[in-house]
């Protein structure tokens, strides 16, 4: 059976099948300081599998950067890349901008102009990871479908209400090309290959690459859209959480949503001490301000902005619970949140030490002050 199903959509003309034997699919990929590595190396990587496989250069590529050089990736390597100004007046089949962490403060002057030029001129934009906000922001997906990271869907969503923000492992749109990251690259790649080359070259670079089963275009980055939490739990619980996820910026009450999937509070309450070791209310919280912390440390939105998207209309409130989930002040947070994981101080929660009372000797006498 085919890893790869020849399924023609509307999203199939973004670009054609290349009828040229000797034609080169011609691919740019534009890193920024912090980039996710795996995804952008996973992402080239079915291409050079394709190339080695039918023993010609159907597929050529390079690394940029805005100031050449080496760039150091988020887990610490590093990878050389060629200047932005020595590939701009180049045009490339595909542009595919690869960013990670705080993307929003690697946009540029310079990246804007060479984008929106190359976009005039046809070529297909897109994006890896958190690369969909550095786009947004040049308005280069303005009305257009679009995917980044799940940790990062509600921040797209509250900055740039308009894009098309999916929650698909990637997404084509026309010239606009977005994908999520993580393993789904070499998804994403394949779906290049097949549309470039056709089926038989996409299935041959997909098991070369051990990669068992193509996920099709459509496919959700989470299958369920409720917490993975383990077929033991019951249908009534699943239920329960999904209408909590449906209800992340106006907080419904634990009686209502018991009303709304036909069983008692009492059950419900029960049910969730079992299963998920929490009461429905504290579990309902919690997500909330997991949605909370993602536009806090993602997005310049107000605090308060921030506290009413997640469900809370007192801010003290939010900052409260925030503080006791995470162990950190939400605006502390803002600041700490945007440094990459491995270079934090690390445990981000410093706990108070404990105050240490003097022991006093048998028989020693107090001193009165």
């Amino acid at each position: 059976m085919p890893l790869v199903a020849a399924v023609a959509t509307e999203l199939d003309n973004s670009f054609a099948m290349v009828n040229d034997s000797k034609a080169r699919l011609s691919i740019f990929v534009i890193v920024m300081p912090n980039f996710n590595l795996a995804a952008t190396v996973g992402f080239i990587d079915p291409f050079r599998a394709a190339n080695y496989l039918e023993g010609c250069t159907h597929f050529r590529w390079g690394v940029a950067s805005i100031p050449g050089g080496a760039v150091v990736a988020s887990n610490g390597m590093t990878v050389e890349t060629k200047a932005l100004s020595a590939v701009q007046d180049e045009t490339p089949n595909i542009v595919i901008v690869s960013s990670s962490w705080a993307p929003e403060a690697h946009g540029s002057p310079v990246l804007d102009a060479v984008l929106r030029r190359w976009a005039r001129a046809g070529v297909t934009v897109g994006a890896l990871d958190t690369g969909a906000f550095i786009l947004a922001r040049f308005r280069l997906l303005t009305g257009r479908r679009s995917t980044v990271h799940y940790e990062h869907l509600d921040a797209l969503k509250e900055l740039h209400p308009d894009i098309k923000v999916s929650d698909q492992l990637f997404v084509f749109d026309g010239d606009r090309i977005t994908c999520c990251g993580g393993e789904a690259v070499v998804d994403f790649a394949l779906h290049i290959i097949r549309r470039a080359r056709g089926d038989t070259l996409a299935n041959s670079a997909a098991r070369y690459l051990f990669h068992e089963r193509l996920r099709p275009q459509g496919a959700r980055q989470n299958s369920s859209p409720i917490e993975p939490l383990g077929s033991t739990v019951p249908t009534t619980v699943r239920k329960a959480i999904q209408v909590m996820e449906e209800h992340l910026e106006t907080a419904l009450p634990i009686p209502q949503i018991c009303q709304s999937i036909g069983i008692s509070q009492r059950q419900l309450d029960r049910l969730f001490l079992r299963f998920v070791r929490q009461s429905p209310a504290l579990y309902y919280r919690d997500i909330r301000l997991d949605r909370a912390r993602g536009l806090v440390t993602q997005t310049e939105l107000p605090l308060a902005e921030v506290a009413v998207a997640s469900g809370f209309s007192s801010q003290v409130h939010f900052s409260r619970a925030y503080r006791e989930r995470f162990g950190i002040a939400p605006r502390r947070d803002r600041i700490e949140g945007r440094i990459p994981f491995e270079f934090r101080a690390w445990p981000v929660h410093h706990p108070m030490p404990a105050v240490k009372k003097k022991r006093v000797r048998r028989g020693a006498k107090k001193v009165k002050k």
